[in-house]
């Protein structure tokens, strides 16, 4: 595809608006470095920003000067010039409330499996935002991502997004034998399925970061990728850093990782699945919070960057219990569902 050209220099460029006659489902959501070239930025230069897991417009305009100082190679100059443009091609960075609602239209829903789940949280798990779902061992966290892996890839006119899925596996707790009785549930060929996710397999947490950089890769070239799955977000924190004398480090690190995963949200228009585990928390025995005595791990850091939180704990026999604890658009509300051959379901 041709690139699109950047708004006239003469007055203040506007926020892009889709070009005439092509439907806004075909445009592609983002731009790719690569049309820097197009800008006076030479090749060599635009392989550095892909070296340092920069590989949209957006993601120029995401990135600090400080940080792309860090890059071999580049000077103050050149990324003053890449930075310049970049604002050409994506114009003013404000919009109207009306343009923010016409771009919200392309945020997809992928069903949980659950259609009572669905329901408190909208409709599904929401694309451009993080969902982390927490709570103790089988909850149907891992069973979740799992379902999630196949449901992703169906019409969305039964709950999914027509798409692929990446899935960073920190616990080794992926089994493609699930994926293929999810997907007889769904009639989806099971090898079809198990072929559609990228899968990788994290060992300590620098490692978590690296995927996630080549996640940013791999979106850029593969346009067909709906959503991104982390099961758990902090296992291996937990490993790496022990003590509080290295909690400081660890909020650091898993700030930037979390940061990292909004910026790809948003970039590249997935949905961001995150499991967690819990602690004890004694101090909450006598407070009315969600999950009494359980709280996720990760702190402050990880309950600002997750848009969407959900606890799940067990109910009556078979029965469990998914809570909304937090929602930019919903209220607080739970809802039932069980773990079956076919993943999550309704009771």
């Amino acid at each position: 595809m041709p690139p699109r050209r950047a708004p006239s220099q003469g007055s203040v460029a506007p926020s892009r608006a889709p070009s005439p006659g092509i439907d806004d489902e075909e445009m592609p959501f983002f731009d790719t470095v690569d049309e820097l070239q197009q800008h006076g930025i030479n090749v060599q230069d635009i392989l550095k920003l892909k070296s340092a897991a920069i590989h949209t417009i957006s993601g120029v305009n995401m990135t600090t000067r400080r940080q792309m100082l860090k890059i071999k190679g580049m000077s103050e100059a050149k990324i003053e010039k890449i930075k310049e443009a970049a604002h050409k091609i994506l114009g003013s960075s404000f919009a109207t409330g009306v343009e923010i609602q016409d771009r919200r239209k392309r945020v997809t829903l992928i069903s949980t499996g659950s259609k009572v789940v669905d329901g408190i949280l909208g409709g599904g798990i929401m694309s451009q935002s993080i969902t982390e779902v927490y709570g103790e061992f089988r909850t149907g966290k891992t069973q979740l991502a799992h379902t999630m892996s196949v449901v992703a890839q169906l019409p969305p006119d039964l709950g999914g997004a027509a798409g692929k899925v990446a899935y960073i596996d920190t616990e080794g707790t992926f089994r493609p034998d699930r994926i293929r009785s999810i997907a007889d549930r769904f009639g989806v060929d099971g090898n079809m399925a198990l072929e559609n996710i990228l899968y990788a397999r994290a060992f300590n947490s620098e490692h978590q970061m690296e995927l996630i950089n080549e996640c940013s890769m791999r979106f850029a070239e593969d346009k067909d990728f709906r959503l991104l799955i982390i099961d758990s977000i902090m296992a291996l924190f937990r490993v790496d850093y022990s003590g509080r004398g290295e909690l400081s480090e660890r909020q650091q690190k898993l700030a930037q990782m979390l940061s990292k995963l909004t910026k790809l949200s948003e970039e590249y228009n997935i949905a961001i699945l995150l499991t967690n585990q819990v602690q004890s928390d004694p101090g909450a025995t006598m407070t009315f919070v969600a999950g009494g005595a359980l709280k996720p791990i990760g702190g402050h850091i990880l309950s600002h960057a997750s848009a969407t939180r959900i606890f799940l704990r067990k109910g009556r026999a078979e029965e469990r219990v998914a809570k909304l604890v937090d929602s930019p658009d919903r209220p607080e509300s739970e809802a039932s569902y069980k773990l079956d051959e076919g993943g999550w379901a309704d009771v």
